[in-house]
């Protein structure tokens, strides 16, 4: 019988709650705050943890801060129930590491239905962990190249989706993810002293992203913004420090990817520093059209911030050089539509 936490401080849904969840063959333990119940998560260990958020002594973020920093429960699959449902909410929930959140008032199919599957997916992941330490990987063949890991996210992962403009992660938040895109276009950006973005990556179908480091706890160096409608696929850090504990070739591949990002930023300060704008508007522009995956005669829908964000001039000179571009026949405009006209021009201006 799986041993369930309820953290809940309203006295009436606390007892109603655990009751269904008893019906649901479910052993479970109560607490009527979040001090209460993170102590007796370290000393009950149980099998998943349900916990409400607006709590007195301690809310339930800091619980799951607090069980995070504890090897003993750093593991256990973690849901949030709560009356707060707006997106900066559950965004900061599962940024801290939540595997779920529901919203309150909810039905008792949808709680279990939500427990279970959390239950079925945590022994997965620990069959494949020891499956990996006794050398044997899913389908019989080695995780042995980034292709490789790539599938392992798509098996494994959880499925995220955001609109255009959401925010995926903020900047000094807790890295506890890595991310795959499966579908739409991610820009990672910083913010200079006056407010100002400077994209420092584009991330596009297929491209990983949200790693800082696989062996300390750093948090993201950079904020992730959807410039498109996007699905994404996520994976623990610690769950890919594992495949490359025991995989080298994929350290080596991930080390390659790494150095080409670094070598990718180097080209970019120095077209920054020293390029002309029409050649930064230029460059950006192919940049643009090969990350949406666009053949040169299909419209590029970017924001004009972006384009000069990634170029790295004032957006009120990107906006005269596309007017130039536009003159010259190199492209054309509408509305936030651009269309390259002539491809070869723009790549005369390397």
């Amino acid at each position: 019988m799986k041993k369930i936490l309820l953290i809940e401080d309203d006295i009436v849904l606390r007892e109603n709650t655990a009751e269904l969840l008893a019906f649901s063959d479910f052993e479970v333990i109560t607490a009527a705050n979040g001090k209460i119940g993170a102590a007796l998560a370290i000393v009950d260990l149980p099998d998943i943890i349900v916990c409400d958020i607006m709590m007195p002594e301690l809310d339930g973020y800091g619980v799951l801060e607090t069980l995070s920093k504890d090897d003993a429960t750093k593991y256990i699959p973690f849901i949030f129930l709560s009356a707060k449902t707006e997106k900066k909410d559950v965004r900061k929930g599962m940024d801290l590491g939540a595997d779920d959140y529901i919203a309150k008032p909810f039905s008792e199919e949808e709680l279990v239905s939500a427990i279970k599957s959390r239950l079925a997916k945590t022994a997965i992941l620990f069959d494949e962990r020891n499956s990996q330490k006794n050398g044997v990987t899913k389908n019989n063949g080695e995780i042995t190249t980034l292709n490789d890991l790539k599938n392992f996210f798509d098996d494994n992962g959880e499925v995220f989706k955001y609109s255009e403009k959401d925010i995926v992660y903020n900047e000094g938040y807790s890295s506890n993810l890595i991310y795959l895109v499966l579908k739409g276009v991610v820009k990672a950006y910083k913010l200079d002293e006056q407010g100002k973005e400077l994209t420092t990556a584009i991330f596009k179908e297929d491209d990983l992203f949200g790693y800082t480091s696989f062996t300390h706890n750093l948090p993201y160096q950079e904020t992730a913004k959807a410039i498109q409608d996007i699905e994404l696929v996520g994976i623990p850090k610690s769950e890919l420090k594992n495949i490359i504990d025991n995989n080298h070739r994929v350290a080596l591949e991930l080390l390659e990817l790494l150095n080409d990002n670094i070598t990718g930023i180097k080209k970019q300060l120095v077209q920054m520093a020293y390029s002309s704008a029409s050649k930064k508007t230029a460059v950006t522009l192919l940049k643009f059209a090969n990350k949406l995956n666009t053949r040169p005669e299909d419209s590029i829908k970017i924001s004009r911030t972006d384009l000069a964000s990634v170029a790295g001039i004032a957006k009120e000179t990107l906006i005269r050089t596309i007017s130039s571009f536009k003159k010259q026949g190199i492209i054309e405009v509408e509305d936030r539509s651009i269309r390259i006209l002539d491809i070869q021009k723009l790549q005369n201006m390397y």
